[in-house]
């Protein structure tokens, strides 16, 4: 992955890169090197500094479940970030990016006790689909609110 982004930064090319930057982030995630992910999220939201906005709320979200891999003392700064995710979805009406927040944040109260909260949360946006509910993030927030009921 590494490799493909110098390729694709060496052709000029700029936009995506958060986006791209993202997926890196997440795929140490998954690897267990949340450092790894941290320390690339933080060129990705660098360049959103800059002016490129695209995921901005997704970099975020990010953030906040790497840094609760990283230690399970983070959390207060991982909602945070959920926070901040969510504030970013709902300025730029990202539904989808919202949704994903939603359930980092629900998720993380349900481990802290907060199960009615987290469950009013997600119900009240996973109630602004009409559609695409055979996609992964529907199909998760919905198992993720039968687990809060």
């Amino acid at each position: 992955m590494r490799q493909g982004l110098a390729a694709y930064r060496a052709t000029g090319a700029e936009c995506e890169r958060p986006y791209l930057l993202a997926l890196l982030a997440e795929a140490y995630g998954k690897v267990e090197q949340p450092m790894e992910g941290l320390l690339v999220l933080e060129e990705a939201l660098a360049e959103v500094r800059k002016g490129w906005r695209c995921c901005e709320a997704e970099l975020y979200r990010l953030k906040g479940e790497l840094l609760l891999e990283v230690s399970a003392e983070n959390k207060a700064e991982a909602e945070a970030c959920f926070h901040q995710a969510l504030d970013i979805a709902r300025r730029q009406q990202t539904r989808s990016l919202e949704l994903r927040a939603t359930m980092s944040l629900s998720r993380l109260w349900q481990f802290q006790g907060k199960r009615a909260e987290a469950h009013a949360l997600l119900l009240a946006i996973y109630g602004w689909f009409g559609e695409g509910f055979e996609t992964d993030d529907l199909r998760e927030a919905k198992l993720l609110l039968e687990a809060l009921a």
